[in-house]
């Protein structure tokens, strides 16, 4: 292994790449996202945004993570030194995510511990915001929510024992134990899924297509906004876990191997998800529309409710549907985690050990933070700036940078050697002129939706964020570099 660590197998690295695409993300959001922007009509939509986002970009950064095996901020100072401001800004924002990211990990394994004895009782909502996450009251924010503090710090520390490790001793073993494990649970739980009763109103209602829906420009910008979400592109973590790639390696295939078995998971997630929705509909008597929702809401209080009414059953369930979201969550917060330490152990020559240890102590600090009576409305501020706003121009700014600043006719013959799939004009064409365009339109509909009818805490908020993020990259640039 050199000094920089590499994967000892492709396998290795498929894995974590897995891990870093099958987030949390996959299970409470795709399925919204599926369900209110046209149902069944929705593939068209997300197929193309595939084929002319999600793959073309992810082969850009395989192909740049292999070629130059160095940080990210390096890799922008090499093209132009004015250009690494960017790679500090963006890696600032993903470590950022990653604080938040362990929050919401956090209330999971609060829910993991309850779900043995259905500890959150017959209101989760109550249970959620006394116990887990909070409420939108700013008077809480003054107090601690315990639960989710120390669980969250108990995930730190784990997390801080297995990054130490070079990334093939650490992340890679323990990618190849949870993400199988994660596959075996999730099909176990969605199959079962599909013998309930009522299980074929809830796919009947996800599927129905809304052929007028494909007119709307919105559910376009949703399809490519949900791709970027889901395979993480542009966020410097694909090309971090690139730069640890052995030689030999079929970069294109291996992209589509993740791109494939990404989507194939997330649609078979929906279908689960749905099914359970509509047992719950047919025993309830509650309509599918008041059943629907995104993110902690179907998680942590719509599921919570189903798994009461189970029976038996759901005492199996609940603590394996828990299980899945942390092995989920826990290999894509390695990725969040590894493009700031890697530009910083580069930068200042610092051990992977000190680095990990710094960024850890850090991030338990906003841990606390994020661990007020208002937890989970302020991660919900702070990830709408971060994604919304910050990563999608930095990632459209990136795809101006490669394409026409660095030229990605330079990364062809890497990527072409050994795959059995090639690149060529199509994919210089789609990464110049077609990602840019549609990246920045992205970023200009979520930019108005970002501050659309917003508080001027919120404001604030983001106000403090971006002059962190940006003071830092400013710091981080002026130092003198290592020398190469």
């Amino acid at each position: 292994m050199n000094e920089k660590g590499q994967w000892n197998s492709v396998f290795t690295f498929l894995m974590a790449m897995i891990g870093l695409t099958l987030g949390i993300g996959n299970i409470w959001r795709f399925s919204y996202v599926l369900y209110s922007n046209g149902g069944g009509s929705f593939f068209i939509p997300y197929i193309i945004a595939i084929l002319i986002m999600g793959i073309p970009f992810l082969i850009l950064e395989y192909g740049l993570g292999f070629s130059f095996k160095k940080s990210f901020s390096s890799l922008m100072r090499s093209i132009r030194p004015e250009f690494e401001i960017i790679a500090w800004m963006l890696v600032l924002l993903v470590f950022i995510v990653v604080i938040y990211y362990m929050i919401i990990l956090g209330w999971d394994l609060v829910y993991l511990l309850n779900s043995f004895n259905f500890g959150w009782g017959n209101d989760p909502t109550s249970f959620f915001t006394n116990q887990v996450g909070g409420s939108s009251n700013l008077a809480s924010a003054t107090t601690i929510i315990l639960p989710t503090m120390i669980c969250t710090l108990i995930l730190w520390a784990i997390f801080w024992a297995v990054s130490v490790n070079d990334v093939d001793k650490g992340i890679g073993r323990l990618s190849n134990v949870l993400i199988p494990l994660l596959f075996i649970i999730m099909v176990f739980i969605f199959i079962y899924a599909f013998t309930l009763p009522g299980f074929h109103i809830g796919i009947s209602t996800l599927l129905t297509p809304n052929w007028s829906a494909l007119l709307n420009i919105n559910v376009w910008l949703a399809a490519f906004g949900q791709i970027i979400f889901s395979l993480s592109i542009g966020q410097a973590m694909v090309y971090t876990y690139a730069s640890y790639l052995p030689k030999n390696t079929k970069l294109v295939d291996e992209v589509l191997i993740v791109v494939v078995t990404n989507s194939i998971y997330e649609i078979f997630i929906a279908f689960g998800v749905f099914s359970i929705l509509g047992y719950m509909s047919l025993t309830s008597s509650i309509p599918m529309n008041e059943l629907i929702s995104e993110g902690t809401g179907l998680i942590f209080i719509v599921f919570p409710q189903i798994f009461n009414s189970m029976g038996m059953m759901g005492h199996v369930i609940a603590p394996l549907l828990f299980i899945s979201i942390l092995f989920a969550g826990i290999t894509s917060s390695f990725a969040l985690f590894e493009p700031l330490l890697s530009s910083l152990c580069d930068k200042f020559e610092w051990s992977r050990k000190k680095g990990v240890t710094i960024l850890t102590i850090i991030a338990c600090v906003g841990t606390i933070i994020f661990s007020t009576g208002i937890s989970s409305y302020s991660v919900k501020i702070v990830d709408e700036f971060v994604n919304n706003f910050g990563i999608l121009i930095l990632i459209g700014a990136q795809a101006l940078i490669f394409g026409w600043f660095y030229g990605v006719e330079k990364v062809i013959p890497v990527l072409n050697e050994f795959s059995t799939f090639k690149v060529g004009k199509i994919w210089v064409f789609t990464l110049k002129y077609l990602l840019p365009i549609l990246l920045i339109g992205v970023w200009v509909f979520g930019l108005v939706d970002l501050f659309n009818d917003k508080h001027s805490l919120e404001i604030m908020v983001y106000a403090i964020i971006t002059i962190l993020v940006v003071g830092l990259s400013v710091i981080f640039t002026k130092l003198n570099p290592k020398k190469s």
